[in-house]
């Protein structure tokens, strides 16, 4: 029986029907798609980021409030590229947990004392109150459902915890719209097509255009933060695009 008080499920985007029918086919595209391309993927975003993505991911969790000896959660780790420059700032006294859905971008993850566990955002295998800080880096548009991800994110902090989640978001206006649609879905498949082994990463990239530009606008995000129990919530932008939401756990 269904729990009417239970949240309704958000997706973060409509079905996208040039890539799956539903919930059950986009988890398995999902699945299938990040497998086989996450040997290209660090390559392709080195030169899609022109080598600013370490300093950027850098400078975003140390404006969350990231520091040393701190237990953090890396949700929807992929190749670790969030989880790199976490374990910078939390030093050797703290600890890093990675999930991800996907065995084949958590088998390119290459970050020594890091844990590594299959799961999903919506139902995330770890303890209530287990860690101090969780980020998610450029994930939430490839989860089924929002609100139930940002609860499981309170669930596994601690009283006073942080969250931070790093996102691409549409540009207000359509000139800034109209470029990053022409960057994202023509030149940076291009890109992957010449450097890329695997077949599919171009059309990796042209599906993420597809869900930044159907995604729920940020104030649906930052108010789906707060009716999951945190307080705090900000979002901050860089460049128009890169948007950081954080919040903090009461307690």
């Amino acid at each position: 029986m269904n729990d009417p008080t239970a949240p309704k499920v958000l997706p973060p985007h409509p079905v996208l029907g040039e890539y799956y029918g539903d919930e059950a086919e986009r988890q398995r595209f999902i699945r299938k798609i990040f497998d086989e391309t996450a040997g290209d993927y660090d390559r392709i975003e080195r030169m899609m980021a022109q080598g600013s993505g370490p300093w950027y991911r850098r400078q975003a969790l140390m404006r969350a409030g990231l520091g040393a000896g701190e237990r953090v959660l890396d949700v929807g780790i992929g190749t670790g590229l969030v989880a790199r420059e976490a374990l910078g700032l939390i030093g050797p006294t703290g600890k890093l947990v990675g999930v991800d859905p996907s065995p084949g971008m958590m088998g390119e993850v290459k970050l020594p004392g890091v844990e590594l566990v299959q799961g999903r955002a919506e139902s995330i295998p770890q303890p209530d109150g287990a860690y101090d800080f969780l980020s998610m880096g450029y994930a939430l548009r490839h989860i089924s459902d929002v609100n139930a991800a940002f609860s499981e994110f309170h669930r596994v902090l601690r009283p006073g915890g942080r969250v931070l989640v790093l996102e691409i978001s549409k540009p207000k206006g359509s000139m800034g719209t109209a470029f990053l649609k022409f960057y994202m879905k023509g030149i940076v498949p291009l890109i992957a097509r010449f450097v890329s082994r695997q077949r599919d990463t171009a059309h990796l990239w042209r599906y993420y255009w597809d869900t930044i530009e159907a995604c729920i606008p940020p104030e649906k995000v930052v108010a789906a933060l707060e009716a999951a129990g945190f307080v705090d919530v900000k979002r901050h932008v860089e460049l128009g695009i890169f948007s950081e939401y954080t919040g903090r756990k009461p307690g």
